[in-house]
């Protein structure tokens, strides 16, 4: 007999995933934001974001 699928678990799985996602973008927003603040060139296609503060 099969099991019943566990919707519940994939349904948190899936809205941990977005927040996830959803914490690095605004991380990543605010090391821009910063990074401006210090004068930085953040529209330049090299800049990287320093590695400590990306998430």
């Amino acid at each position: 007999m099969a099991r019943k699928p566990n919707y519940a678990f994939e349904r948190q799985e899936r809205e941990k995933a977005e927040a996830q996602k959803a914490a690095k973008k605004a991380a990543l927003k605010q090391a821009r934001k910063d990074a401006k603040a210090r004068g930085e060139d953040v529209d330049h296609p090299d800049w990287q974001p320093p590695e400590d503060e990306a998430v």
